[in-house]
C-alpha cells in the first residue's frame, strides 16, 4: 500500500470517554432536498477518533494545541506491536522489539480494537516505558487507545511522564492493519485556539513509495 489511514471515521457512532461530549453533525441546508447547497456544523469533544492531546490538558502551565510546534507532528515514524502481558499499562518487556529507530514512535496495542464501540479496559502507557522511549530520542508516542492512562486512571502518570519530558501524545490512533516497521506520518492538528486537543487525520506512508514520489 501507498499509505495507511490510521484515523476512524467521525460519526455519532464513535465512542467518547464516558460523560465527554458525543459527535454530533447538525444540518442547515441540505443539497438533497432542494437547497442550493449542504451547510453543516459540528459539536464534539476535542478528543474524538485520532487526536493530539496538548499538554494544557494535564498540565495546569501546559500549552495548547495551537501554540505546539507543528514539526512533531510529522516525519519519521516506527510502528510496534505491544504483548498482552495482562496488565492495563505498556512496560518495556512488552514491545515486540526494543530497538527503537525513529523519533516518533506508536505502539499497536490492539486493547480497544472498535471505535464505535467503548471498552474500559484498554491499555495505557507506563512511566518506566515513557522514559526509556525519551531517552532514545523519542519525542512523539502514539496509541491505539483513547488514553496513554488506563481509563480509570486520577493522577494521570504516563501523561505526567510525557509531559515532564516535553513530549507530545497521539491518541485513538487505528493500528490493527499496519505491519511494524517504519514510515513517515503526518498527523496535523488544528490551531484551535486554547484547545486543549484537536483531532488529527493521521495517515502513514510506505517510505519506499514516498522516496520513489519525491525523486
Amino acid at each position: 500500500m501507498e499509505y495507511f489511514d490510521i484515523s476512524p471515521q467521525i460519526s455519532s457512532e464513535i465512542a467518547v470517554f464516558p460523560g465527554d461530549v458525543p459527535f454530533r453533525r447538525m444540518t442547515s441546508l441540505d443539497i438533497q432536498k432542494g437547497d442550493h447547497l449542504t451547510l453543516s456544523a459540528i459539536e464534539t469533544t476535542l478528543h474524538i477518533g485520532a487526536h493530539a492531546d496538548a499538554p494544557s490538558h494535564y498540565h495546569i502551565k501546559g500549552e495548547s494545541i495551537e501554540q505546539r510546534s507543528l514539526k512533531i507532528y510529522f516525519g519519521a515514524a516506527q510502528v510496534i506491536w505491544a504483548r498482552d502481558s495482562g496488565t492495563n499499562r505498556v512496560e518495556l518487556n512488552d514491545l515486540a522489539t526494543p530497538i527503537i529507530s525513529a523519533p516518533r514512535v506508536l505502539l499497536k496495542t490492539n486493547s480497544f480494537p472498535n471505535p464505535q464501540n467503548w471498552n474500559s479496559n484498554f491499555k495505557g502507557l507506563s512511566v518506566e516505558l515513557i522514559e526509556f522511549l525519551y531517552g532514545k530520542g523519542v519525542r512523539l508516542v502514539g496509541i491505539d487507545t483513547p488514553s496513554i492512562d488506563p481509563s480509570d486512571s486520577k493522577d494521570l502518570p504516563a501523561h505526567k511522564a510525557i509531559h515532564k519530558n516535553d513530549m507530545a501524545v497521539l491518541e485513538g490512533l487505528t493500528l490493527t492493519k499496519v505491519p511494524d516497521g517504519k514510515y513517515f506520518l503526518c498527523a496535523l492538528p488544528l490551531a484551535i485556539k486554547g484547545g486543549d486537543a484537536s483531532p488529527v487525520r493521521a495517515v502513514l506512508w510506505d517510505l519506499q513509495w514516498l522516496q520513489n514520489e519525491t525523486r
